[in-house]
């Protein structure tokens, strides 16, 4: 598992040069997931902070298909039912990143092991908990406030 983490990194590495020299533009979805008053986070095997779970939009890929695929190819989760959350934009790290992100209490997960996740684990909702990336803390606080859709940066 150490070979595939440095593996992982390496190519993340690759890539940050890519963007810089290239600066592509990219759409990824992410979703919150609730589940009695707790939310779901992830942890990759390339990165240290906690976020929501999500990943890219392939082409001809809907949002809500590439969230679905997302979910199942990460954690086994099935979705029944989501609502947009907001849409967002990234810029940092030379990226021209637009994110659409869904809610949703209506799931269950099959546990699956994956490549790219280390761990998950439900915690309780709240955008003080240590280690999350700041753009989950962002989330998390907008989720408390309660006043979605919301747009903007990332």
């Amino acid at each position: 598992m150490k070979f595939i983490k440095v593996i992982i990194k390496f190519v993340l590495r690759i890539l940050k040069i890519k963007n810089k020299i290239l600066k592509p533009t990219t759409v990824g979805v992410r979703i919150i997931l609730i589940k009695n008053n707790k939310v779901l986070l992830v942890r990759h095997t390339y990165d240290n902070y906690w976020y929501l779970p999500g990943g890219g939009v392939k082409k001809k890929e809907s949002f809500e298909r590439a969230i679905c695929r997302e979910l199942k190819e990460e954690l086994g989760t099935e979705i029944y039912d989501m609502k947009l959350f907001g849409v967002y934009n990234n810029f940092y790290e030379n990226k021209n990143d637009n994110i659409i992100m869904f809610e949703s209490k209506k799931f269950k997960i099959h546990d699956k092991s994956s490549i790219e996740i280390e761990e998950y684990k439900f915690c309780k909702i709240d955008d003080t908990l240590k280690g999350l990336s700041p753009g989950t803390r962002r989330r998390l606080k907008e989720y408390l406030e309660g006043n979605d859709p919301y747009h903007g940066m990332w």
